[in-house]
């Protein structure tokens, strides 16, 4: 009971992990119907950013002023992305823009590799100590991706559901023809989308790098798509459903890796999501979408 006690705690952290960085690519789906396949190498270049400041800074910075920045700077990219890449391609049809995004999503990775080609082990932020609890350990770090991923997350859901912006984003994701009759900017909206939702990814790859303490420019493929899994499993646009796709997607990499050989783990994962969505082609919390005839 305390070996699986101790992977269930695993577990969470990880699905905060995956329903961090899932929050970008659904957030961005909802107002664009559109996939941002680069968020997954911003989620890769959060971690490097980090690495950057810890290790150039003059001074130490405490964890709250490097995870700030950290979404700041790639939050800030998101948004000059969709400035320069996407928004040209709004009206394109909508192979361009997946392949523009996956183009940029090269480019940041390639960059990253032509400056970094080798892993690099992620200098330690703050003192990790293990505590063991019932039998169970739980580390420091461990509570600090729980405790930064819940804040973050209750923050979102209710900058969605209690703000103007989240009504005026809600309404964009509705109808984003008739929007901008009611004084709304639509180019406003998807930039602070981008800026929110690249921002969380940035976060994620911080404290993944803090929990995974080598980094690589390769990391945000695999890792990006298991969150872009995640948010598919819990219905792409909903934002409670990608949270509820990490948390899936944790429990199932774990407790896999936990009972059977490690090299079962994606296996087992990608076929979770292919029978999901031949039962739930939406996903769990996902709905068909309106169809005006």
């Amino acid at each position: 009971m305390a070996y699986f006690a101790q992977q269930a705690v695993n577990a969470i952290s990880l699905g905060f992990l995956y329903a961090l960085i899932g929050l970008g690519y659904t957030m961005v789906y909802g107002v664009l119907t559109m996939i941002n396949f680069a968020h997954g190498d911003l989620f890769m270049l959060g971690a490097f950013v980090c690495l950057l400041l810890v290790t150039f800074s003059p001074v130490a910075l405490p964890f709250p002023v490097l995870l700030i920045l950290v979404m700041v700077i790639i939050g800030g990219l998101g948004v000059l992305i969709e400035r320069l890449a996407y928004r040209p391609l709004r009206q394109a049809p909508r192979v361009s823009a997946v392949i523009t995004a996956l183009g940029c999503g090269l480019v940041i990775s390639n960059t990253t590799l032509s400056i970094s080609p080798y892993s690099r082990a992620m200098p330690e932020v703050f003192d990790d100590r293990y505590f063991n609890v019932l039998g169970v350990g739980v580390s420091t770090l461990q509570v600090l991706i729980i405790g930064v991923s819940l804040a973050l997350m209750i923050g979102l859901d209710a900058l969605i559901h209690k703000s103007r912006f989240g009504m005026a984003l809600r309404a964009v994701a509705y109808d984003a023809g008739t929007v901008p009759l009611m004084g709304i900017s639509v180019n406003r909206i998807i930039s602070l989308t981008f800026l929110i939702g690249t921002g969380l990814g940035g976060a994620a790859g911080m404290l993944y790098g803090m929990s995974f303490p080598v980094i690589s420019a390769s990391m945000g493929i695999l890792v990006g798509w298991k969150a872009f899994i995640a948010a598919v499993i819990g219905g792409i646009g909903n934002i409670r459903g990608a949270v509820l796709g990490g948390f899936i997607l944790g429990t199932v990499e774990i407790f896999s890796v936990a009972t059977l050989p490690s090299t079962y783990r994606d296996l087992i994962s990608y076929s979770l999501l292919l029978v999901i969505l031949i039962f739930k082609p939406y996903g769990i919390l996902g709905r068909a979408p309106n169809i005006k005839v």
